[in-house]
C-alpha cells in the first residue's frame, strides 16, 4: 500500500490524482501531517507526501531503521513539478515509485542513486538474493574499476560492466558459501527439490528432510525455486505448510507425465500408490536439469517423506521489442525497461542507433545492415540459449512485419519469450491523417521479396471487395516501381476516383512529411520505401482537411436527406 500525505490544496490535488488513478494501491492519510506521516510509515510499504524535502526529511529521520525494512518515500514538490527519491530508492522502490509518479503527474523524477543516476542495475535491484561487499562492489563499478563476474550458473543478469579478473567479485552460484572480501554473491533461483510424502506426513519431517539435504550438500536454500511432487500429493497438508515455510511455490505433475521420465531410482511403492515409479526424483528432473541429489528418504522411522534435488538450466529471456515509428516519445516505458534490462542487444544498425543512449554501460551490441533479418533472429534466440538476457529489436511493432515472427519460428520453449508492443507506422501514420482507421482495416505488405506477387494481389484483390481501409506498407522501391500502381488499380475497380489516400512519409520522425489526396490523383513516383500510404473505403471522408472513416454509415444518410 502506498500512503498520500499532503499540507496545502494544490498538494491535495496532486494527491487526489493518484489515488484516483491507483484506487486499489493507495490510502489517504488525513490530519496534521506529522501524524500522518507516522502511521502511514508504520502502516504502507511507501509513501508520497506532497510537501518540501526538508520538511519530509524531518518528519522521517526519527522513523528510519533500516534499509532493507524502511518502506519507500518520494517527495513532491507544490508546484507538481519533480517527484522526488526521497528514501529507500532501491530496497524500498522508491526510485520506480517516483518514476510512476512523475509519468502520472506529468513531472519529472529525480533520483540520485548513484547506480541508476549512471545507468547501472543496482545489485540490490535484480530479483535475487544478494550477500557480501554490496556497497564495495557498486562502488567499483561506478568507479570504472575491474570487477569480476563469477558465473558458477548461468543466468539471464543485466548488464554489469565486468572484466575477466579484477580485485573485486560478484559470484553467482547456488552453492552455500562465505562471500570473501570484496565480494557479492547472487543466489538465482536454480534449485528444484521433488518430493514425495505418504498421507499424513508432518510438515516437520518434510522441512527437516529438504533442509538437511541442502545443508548436506552444500546447496543454499535461497536459490530454491520450488517444490514438485505428482498432482494426487497436490493437497499434501505437510508438502504445502513447508513450501510456506520456504516461501516457494509447489508445482505438480501428473502421475503419467512422471511415470515417462528416467530416473536412476525407480521404486513398486509410488507406482502402486499413486500411478508412477517414481515421485521425488521424477518429479524435480521432468521439465530437465542436473541430479545433484538422488532420492533420499526422511530419517523418521517409517519415512514418510523422500525429495531428491535438480539443478535446472538457466532459461535465456528474450525480449522482442517494438521500438515505435521513431519519435523518442513513442516509444514505450515498457521497452525502455527492456532495453535498459538486457545484456546482449541484437537488431538493424539503424535502429540500433535510435536507442544506442538508453542502454546501460557494458551492454553488449550485435548489429548488422538490411537483409539480415534472418541472421539476427537466429543471434538473438541463440544468445538467449546461453541463458542469457536479450533483446531484439525492430521499429514500429515488432510483430507486425518485423522481427517477431523469425524470432519465434527459430525459438523453441527452452527459452522465455516477452513481447513488448510498439506504435506501428499505420498508427502513426493515421494520427497524422486524421482518422482514416475508424472502421475495419487492413495493412497490406507490397514487398515480393518474402511473398509471391500472386499472393499479394489475391490479398489486395479480397480487401477491395470487402470494402476495407488498405494501409499498405514497402509500397515502392527503386527495384520495385510497378506493385503500387498495380494494387491502386485494383482498388479503383470497386472505389471513386475521389476516395481519399493519405501519404506519409517518416511518420514521426523529423523530417516527416504528409499529404492527402485521391485514389485518381496520387502518383506513385512520389511514394518510397519510408511511406505509408493508406487508401480509404467507400465511406472514407476529407473533413476539415482531415481523413476519417466513420464507425458506421448513419452520418451519410443524414447529409443525403439535408440535401433533399
Amino acid at each position: 500500500m502506498i500512503g498520500l500525505i499532503s499540507a496545502t490544496a494544490a498538494g491535495a490535488a496532486a494527491r487526489d490524482r493518484l489515488a484516483v488513478a491507483w484506487p486499489d494501491r493507495t490510502r489517504v492519510y488525513d490530519g496534521p501531517v506529522g501524524e500522518a506521516v507516522r502511521a502511514a510509515f508504520a502502516e504502507c510499504e511507501q509513501l508520497v507526501c506532497f510537501l518540501a524535502t526538508g520538511a519530509v526529511v524531518r518528519l522521517v529521520a526519527p522513523l528510519l531503521g533500516d534499509k532493507r525494512s524502511d518502506p519507500g518515500v518520494v517527495c513532491v514538490d507544490e508546484g507538481g513539478r519533480f517527484a522526488v527519491s526521497l528514501v529507500g530508492g532501491h530496497a524500498g522502490g522508491a526510485n520506480e515509485l517516483a518514476s510512476e509518479v512523475a509519468s502520472l503527474l506529468d513531472a519529472r523524477p529525480v533520483v540520485t542513486t548513484a547506480t541508476d543516476s549512471v545507468g547501472l542495475p543496482g545489485l540490490d535491484t535484480l530479483g535475487l538474493p544478494v550477500e557480501g561487499d554490496v556497497a564495495g562492489v557498486s562502488r567499483a563499478l561506478l568507479d570504472g574499476e575491474p570487477v569480476a563476474l563469477d558465473a558458477e550458473v548461468a543466468w539471464p543478469l543485466p548488464p554489469l560492466r565486468v572484466a575477466a579478473e579484477g580485485p573485486y567479485t560478484i559470484r553467482v552460484t547456488d552453492r552455500t558459501v562465505e562471500p570473501a572480501e570484496r565480494e557479492v554473491v547472487l543466489r538465482p533461483p536454480t534449485l528444484v527439490v521433488g518430493v514425495g510424502a505418504s498421507k499424513g506426513a508432518p510438515a516437520a519431517e518434510v522441512l527437516e528432510l529438504i533442509e538437511s539435504t541442502l545443508r548436506d550438500a552444500g546447496l543454499c536454500a535461497k536459490s530454491l525455486a520450488e517444490l514438485a511432487t505428482v498432482d494426487a500429493k497436490a493437497d499434501e497438508p505437510g508438502i504445502i505448510e513447508a513450501a510456506e515455510r520456504l516461501g516457494v511455490p509447489v508445482v505438480t505433475y501428473s502421475a503419467e507425465e512422471l511415470a515417462k521420465v528416467d530416473v536412476p531410482n525407480p521404486s513398486a511403492a509410488p507406482l502402486a500408490a499413486v500411478g508412477t515409479p517414481s515421485v521425488a526424483e521424477a518429479a524435480a528432473l521432468v521439465r530437465g536439469g542436473e541430479l545433484l541429489v538422488p532420492k533420499r528418504k526422511s530419517a523418521a522411522s517409517p519415512a514418510m517423506a523422500t525429495c531428491a534435488v535438480v539443478r535446472r538450466p538457466a532459461r535465456g529471456r528474450l525480449a522482442v521489442v517494438g521500438l515505435g515509428p521513431g519519435a523518442r516519445d513513442l516509444l514505450t516505458p515498457r521497452a525502455k525497461t527492456e532495453l535498459r534490462r538486457a545484456s546482449v542487444l541484437v537488431g538493424l544498425d539503424q535502429y540500433v542507433d535510435q536507442i544506442r543512449d538508453l542502454l546501460p554501460p557494458g551492454t553488449r551490441i550485435l548489429e548488422s545492415g538490411l537483409g539480415a533479418e534472418e541472421e539476427r533472429a537466429r543471434t538473438a534466440v541463440a544468445e538467449a540459449r546461453k541463458g542469457l538476457a536479450v533483446a531484439l529489436i525492430g521499429s514500429g511493432d515488432a510483430g507486425v512485419y518485423a522481427m517477431a515472427s523469425p524470432a519465434l519460428a527459430e525459438a523453441s520453449d527452452d527459452i522465455d519469450v516477452i513481447g513488448v508492443p510498439g506504435v506501428t507506422a499505420a498508427l502513426a501514420a493515421g494520427a497524422i491523417l486524421g482518422a482514416p482507421l475508424g472502421h475495419d482495416h487492413v495493412s497490406i505488405s507490397l514487398s515480393d521479396l518474402h511473398t509471391p506477387w500472386e499472393v499479394i494481389e489475391r490479398r489486395v484483390r479480397a480487401a477491395a471487395e470487402a470494402d476495407l481501409v488498405v494501409t499498405f506498407y514497402n509500397p515502392r522501391s527503386r527495384g520495385r516501381d510497378w506493385q503500387l500502381p498495380k494494387a491502386l488499380a485494383i482498388l479503383s475497380g470497386h472505389r471513386a476516383p475521389t476516395t481519399p489516400v493519405g501519404v506519409v512519409r517518416n511518420a514521426s520522425r523529423r523530417d516527416e512529411s504528409s499529404r492527402l489526396t485521391t485514389l485518381a490523383s496520387l502518383d506513385p513516383a512520389t511514394v518510397d520505401m519510408m511511406t505509408v500510404v493508406t487508401v480509404g473505403n467507400t465511406a472514407t471522408r476529407e473533413i476539415a482537411g482531415r481523413m476519417v472513416t466513420p464507425r458506421g454509415y448513419r452520418w451519410q444518410d443524414d447529409r443525403q436527406e439535408d440535401a433533399q
